[in-house]
């Protein structure tokens, strides 16, 4: 393939070349040009010794994207850090990184790394010449958010994450005034690919390190944001920030608003296009293991959704849309066949953007190039991916399976239910059985009001033996639910 003999360090050097003078990232007073871009990623480049990793542990700034193409250039990973983690577990990974030159202000020292802190970057010599044919190198290792056990280090080649951007953006596509916002974290696949995607497009990112609702609606009509991606908490701080504030959001630039990263409540998204006439949405769906984008629900898929009264258009607002073209998707039942349309079982994906390997455990991919995403869902007769949760989070009682999701749209249909989770309980007689987390918006609804509602819509099997009441939902930074703590507060009433 093409894409092996090729480094992510390609995209910025076409970006310098092509469009030096232009504008690349805005962070607070600070600006890059893409030339200046470049040379910060020679000068991140020029500080590595052989045998060296690059870690990141910071939030976002220009020295982000500058690592990260100045690691390709230097033919070795770059490793981002996440900074929320408790010291003890920063350490733990530090650990398995070594050796490696790490970029932070704060880290302690650590054995066989290298500490330089943001500032020290903007100093030194250049490294001249391109970088080396990778030949299907590492490009990117990132911990995942491991929910249970030690986080597994995803491995992407350069091979991959060339596939993903010459498949799914155009070299120079973006006009000059173009900005994107980017509210990501470094340490996920949605913050490297919007680095990437952007730089290639020739769009400014304009950096925003710590997310509040007001913070993001500043920054984008002060920078006259025209892009923007966000995690589906994100969007709901943001709308209801805005009902609390008069109810209308200014935003004449902003043209396209991208979001995924998790389950979209469909009140949420309705609002906001409600709140956003004017604005392209588009529903991502990717993993790390994938080079982030597989699926896509883009804006004329919402707006037909929106308009629809048709129930089969109008539930596509509730999927994560359809399979990029360099993508092959199927849903497999759990003894292996393909399932039919509409049949629930589980996702895997097949592209040349799939990484589908861990650093230490190898490649999870089967013998025709398949991976097992580990989510659930089903695909309807025109290619919709509906997502049902993790394979992981299926309530088996007596021997039946029940889908977490099923229940939860359930519930959201009451006007009482502002979010909802669904988990597995401990059950003396079933093994198992389902237990509910809810969010109330306004009065609280009675409990057998709600086992009613399950009961009537799917059957008594899945009528929750639990139901507590908490004022929100645990989820992580970048928008996961986190399930096991809603298992232990359902486990502890």
């Amino acid at each position: 393939s093409f894409f092996r003999l090729i480094t992510i360090h390609l995209i910025l050097q076409m970006a310098a070349e092509a469009m030096g003078d232009r504008e690349a990232i805005s962070a607070g007073d600070q600006r890059l040009t893409y030339a200046q871009l470049d040379h910060a990623a020679r000068r991140v480049a020029s500080r590595l010794q052989p045998g060296q990793r690059l870690a990141y542990l910071a939030e976002n700034s220009p020295v982000m994207p500058a690592a990260i193409f100045g690691a390709a250039l230097a033919g070795t990973p770059f490793v981002p850090i996440n900074y929320r983690l408790a010291a003890e577990q920063v350490d733990a990974l530090m650990a398995r990184v070594a050796p490696a030159l790490l970029i932070s202000e704060t880290a302690k020292p650590y054995a066989d790394i290298d500490r330089i802190s943001l500032a020290d970057v903007a100093t030194g010599t250049a490294m001249e010449g391109e970088a080396p044919d990778e030949k299907g190198g590492i490009a990117i290792e990132l911990f995942t958010s491991g929910t249970t056990g030690e986080p597994k280090s995803a491995i992407l080649r350069h091979s991959n994450l060339m596939a993903y951007i010459f498949g799914s953006v155009e070299f120079m596509s973006a006009g000059e005034e173009e900005a994107s916002l980017v509210t990501v974290p470094p340490y996920h696949i949605a913050g490297i690919s919007a680095v990437l995607s952007s730089t290639y497009a020739g769009r400014r990112m304009v950096q925003l390190p710590n997310f509040s609702p007001q913070g993001w609606i500043d920054l984008a009509q002060k920078e006259a944001v025209t892009h923007a991606f966000v995690v589906p908490t994100m969007l709901q701080h943001i709308v209801e920030h805005v009902g609390t504030n008069g109810g209308t959001l200014d935003l004449p630039n902003l043209r396209a608003l991208s979001y995924g990263g998790g389950k979209m409540p469909l009140p949420v998204i309705e609002k906001a296009i409600e709140l956003l006439p004017h604005v392209n949405f588009t529903n991502a769906y990717g993993l790390t293991e994938t080079s982030s984008t597989i699926c896509l629900l883009g804006p004329d898929a919402h707006r037909d959704a929106m308009a629809s009264s048709d129930a089969h258009i109008r539930r596509r607002l509730g999927s994560v849309g359809q399979a990029l073209p360099a993508i092959e998707l199927q849903i497999r039942s759990e003894d292996g066949p393909v399932c039919a349309a509409d049949e629930v079982g589980l996702v895997y994906v097949r592209g040349e953007q799939v990484g589908g390997e861990y650093k230490g455990i190898g490649s999870q991919l089967d013998d025709e190039g398949w991976f097992p995403t580990k989510d659930v869902g089903f695909v309807d007769s025109e290619g919709y991916l509906f997502l049902d949760g993790r394979a992981d989070d299926v309530i088996v009682r007596g021997g039946e399976n029940i889908s977490p999701g099923e229940v939860e749209d359930v519930l959201l249909g009451h006007d009482g239910v502002k979010e909802v989770a669904v988990v597995a309980v401990p059950d003396q007689e079933w093994g198992e059985a389902v237990g509910a987390a809810i969010v109330c918006a306004g009065i609280a609804p009675g409990v057998a009001e709600l086992c009613d509602l399950v009961r009537d819509k799917l059957r008594s099997s899945r009528v929750p033996a639990k139901i507590i009441f908490m004022d929100e939902l645990p989820y992580n930074e970048t928008g996961k639910l986190l399930r096991r703590v809603v298992r232990d507060q359902l486990a502890g009433q």
